[in-house]
């Protein structure tokens, strides 16, 4: 892990950004450590949470938005159920990946493109159809025999179709993407 350098200029509109866009207050954290003990993706991190909480209390918007620890974040929610301040941790850690993804930083690609190739998913059919999820992620990441040999084992047991499925009222989670994302270009 590198050396931070927290006297670098800190960014208070970035630490705003993520109060309003999250709805935390992440100046509550006084670093007990709960977070980082309790995640189990930690190992995996360029940053452990609490420093991540720790580097967004400082505005170090460059290094947070360009870390891996954003994306590896599985959203378990150990980190915000184990905090003794109440902070929803996971939520300021999607808050995190959107900002990084408007601003298009982007540290782990393939991660964002499974997150591409579900969201693709649900608006489409109004529910996840896996194998076309699958198969979008594998072509476009490059990575085209990936898992290969689990599909016929969990296509014979019934676990996923190879055909999709839509919802009755799949129009409708369709709008509700499309509105979003009017609304991200009026404010982008």
């Amino acid at each position: 892990m590198d050396t931070i350098n927290l006297s670098e200029k800190t960014d208070w509109a970035f630490i705003e950004e993520v109060k309003k866009e999250s709805g935390q207050n992440p100046s509550l954290c006084y670093q007990c450590g709960n977070c980082t003990a309790g995640c189990p993706y930690t190992q995996y991190f360029d940053y452990p949470v609490s420093m991540v909480m720790r580097l967004l209390q400082a505005g170090q918007k460059e290094t947070i938005l360009t870390s891996k620890a954003i994306w590896l974040c599985a959203t378990c929610e150990t980190c915000t159920t184990r905090c003794p301040c109440e902070i929803d941790v996971a939520h300021i850690m999607d808050t995190l990946r959107i900002i990084a993804r408007r601003e298009n930083k982007v540290s782990e690609k393939d991660i964002k493109l499974f997150y591409d190739s579900f969201l693709d998913s649900m608006k489409h059919y109004g529910r996840i159809f896996e194998m076309g999820i699958l198969m979008n992620y594998n072509i476009k990441s490059g990575h085209f025999m990936a898992d290969a040999e689990l599909g016929p084992k969990v296509m014979s047991r019934g676990k996923i179709s190879f055909f999709p499925k839509k919802i009755k009222g799949s129009d409708k989670v369709a709008q509700i993407f499309n509105r979003f994302q009017e609304k991200a270009k009026k404010h982008g």
